[in-house]
């Protein structure tokens, strides 16, 4: 037996965001030194896009208040965040003059910040800002990477249905 999806033209913003919350993500901070201070916020929408050139994506709310004091920045540190940072990840997201506080973090000659306890940190500069509904999707350059070796038995913070969790390894 067929079943088709029932079409509503008019999606209910709280179903989407339940319907979304089924498929897992990892965070990432991003970051950088501007005008003298670090500046940071939290996302869940990264995702690689191109080996050649090399880029990364992120999804920011038009809203967010963070977005257009990093904009200005000359380089943005990403930092894929690990199982165990859930707490620092709640930090990003807090208030402005405490996101930082506590967490060891690396600022680049070019004040690209990335944070030390992460699984893969990267050097980029903003490649392109496309319109994207109520978000702007960023496409970022890479510049420089490093990550933890590959045997690290560490796993990146994951979230799913609004809440954090981490993924299990097997062998």
């Amino acid at each position: 037996m067929t079943q088709q999806l029932s079409t509503n033209q008019d999606l209910d913003p709280t179903l989407l965001r339940a319907a979304f919350g089924f498929f897992p993500t990892g965070v990432v901070a991003i970051a950088a030194e501007v005008d003298g201070r670090l500046v940071g916020l939290a996302a869940s929408s990264f995702t690689t896009v191109s080996l050649d050139p090399p880029l990364v994506s992120v999804n920011l709310a038009r809203t967010s208040k963070t977005w257009p004091d990093l904009r200005r920045a000359g380089h943005l540190g990403v930092t894929v965040l690990a199982g165990e940072q859930a707490v620092v990840c709640r930090q990003l997201a807090g208030p402005v003059d405490d996101r930082f506080t506590g967490i060891a973090h690396l600022v680049s000659d070019e004040g690209a910040v990335t944070l030390d306890e992460g699984l893969a940190r990267f050097d980029c500069t903003i490649y392109q800002e496309v319109d994207a509904g109520d978000h702007i999707l960023v496409l970022l350059e890479l510049h420089a990477v490093e990550h933890v070796d590959a045997d690290s038995p560490s796993t990146p913070l994951v979230f799913h249905r609004s809440g954090f969790g981490r993924l299990e390894q097997t062998a």
